[in-house]
């Protein structure tokens, strides 16, 4: 037992990690959103999604503590296939959500007064920039440090807000918003919202790998190799709080926002950051800006940095495996200078990204929604993938997936790709649209 526990210790952070991307856009801005439109009623619908999920996400970890390999060298003993097509969706999507997550911690800043009349384009330049430099300096190390802090200070700071709301008084309009919400959710018109909530909740299905890389790092670091049990509770561990820091996020939203859902995400991205804390503190008091500010920000800069490290490994990973000059896992010092180069490639398209959209007039909605709905539509993909090579040949058939795990993925596959081809129909072709 004590064994067990000093290894789970040495291992704890890959998870982690993965909390830390995930509780970002999709729990401070869709589930926020989602609770203050339709109060409760789309709860069932984050653990749906949430426990679909579980399966494709844990691949990663449970492929390389078993194996011994990355998910991506997986990927590439499966099919020839596979690596191009995760490379051709990270090269396209990995830019477009770094910008958007840390465009959303920009907004955010101009909530602190020093900083209230600061352009957000500016911030969030500052945020990727401060990002790229905690990565190129501290390494794999500081990310696991940082992040590790950051998830545990937005859990028990939006935890302590909604005890806080609870106490003052607004348990009554929990019970209401828990039968009733006008408008219904269950609308084909509301599918524009309900797919990217779905999208990044917790994560895109693409988040397997991450952990997968992590888990090389970790070991490095701390000189312990992870057993399969430890990796699995460092997995469980950091999924766990993404579905509790989501259904805080619900909460908040239905009992400060609830009725004022429509207009959540107009407007400007300035507008929407401070409307989101003036809610708040209307509703809990002045105080507790100092603790929605520190969350919301902890939220959007973990999923900044970890995406900023996590896109960037990936697609050097996948460089070196194709061009079969090593595995991938920055264990030489050609690896971690390929990583170096893709971090400052990156930050610098992000930084053009966020300047075009600056130009072009793009608001916060279509910026990060947009990366959401990306997001889902590529799943049914990733999902697939991730089943394949879990249950292949490449590990014994005693960690292959059994009857259940594997229900439960055949299951998430019909529902991510039947909500997929909806979304294609609604939005491209108008069926259901009411004339």
């Amino acid at each position: 037992m004590k064994d067990l526990r000093q290894g789970i210790q040495k291992s704890l952070g890959p998870g982690i990690l993965l909390a830390g991307a995930c509780i970002g856009g999709s729990h401070l801005m869709s589930s926020t959103t989602a609770g203050a439109k339709f109060g409760f009623s789309l709860i069932g619908l984050i653990l749906l999604t949430n426990l679909i999920k579980y399966p494709f996400l844990l691949v990663g970890t449970r492929f390389t503590a078993v194996s011994g390999l990355s998910l991506l060298e997986g990927f590439k003993a499966r099919s020839k296939l596979y690596l191009p097509l995760y490379l051709t969706v990270s090269l396209i999507t990995g830019t477009f959500t770094i910008a958007a997550v840390s465009f959303v911690s920009g907004l955010l800043l101009t909530n602190i007064p020093l900083l209230s009349l600061s352009p957000p384009i500016d911030l969030s330049i500052g945020v990727l920039i401060i990002s790229g430099l905690i990565l190129l300096i501290g390494q794999y190390k500081a990310l696991d440090r940082i992040s590790k802090f950051l998830v545990i200070l937005l859990t028990i700071l939006t935890g302590f807000a909604l005890i806080s709301l609870l106490i003052s008084g607004s348990i009554d309009s929990v019970v209401i918003n828990l039968y009733d919400s006008n408008p219904s959710p269950w609308r084909l018109e509301n599918l524009s919202f309900l797919i990217p909530l779905m999208g990044w909740m917790p994560g895109p299905v693409e988040l397997c790998v991450w952990p997968s890389l992590w888990m090389f790092s970790k070991e490095n670091d701390t000189k312990h190799k992870a057993s399969i049990e430890e990796a699995e509770f460092d997995f469980n561990l950091g999924y766990l709080i993404t579905v509790i820091t989501a259904i805080f996020f619900v909460s908040l939203g239905a009992l400060t926002m609830y009725g004022s859902g429509e207009t959540m995400m107009s407007g400007s991205g300035v507008s929407f950051a401070q409307n989101l804390i003036r809610l708040y503190t209307e509703a809990i008091g002045g105080w507790a800006k100092w603790i929605i500010v520190p969350a919301s920000f902890a939220a959007m800069f973990s999923t900044t940095l970890t995406c900023l490290d996590a896109y960037p490994r990936s697609i050097s990973a996948i460089q070196g495996l194709l061009q079969a000059k090593d595995r991938g896992i920055t264990s030489s010092s050609k690896e971690k200078k390929r990583l170096k180069l893709w971090i400052v490639l990156h930050v610098l398209a992000s930084i053009f990204s966020l300047l075009i959209a600056k130009t072009g007039g793009i608001t916060i909605k279509d910026f990060v929604f947009g990366a959401m709905s990306g997001s889902f539509l590529t799943a049914p993909l990733f999902a697939w993938m991730a089943m394949d090579t879990i249950n292949s040949s490449l590990i014994s058939k005693k960690y292959r997936y059994g009857r259940l795990m594997k229900g439960l993925c055949w299951f998430g596959l019909i529902f991510l790709s039947g909500f997929s081809l909806l979304f294609i129909a609604n939005s491209f072709f108008g069926f259901g649209i009411i004339k």
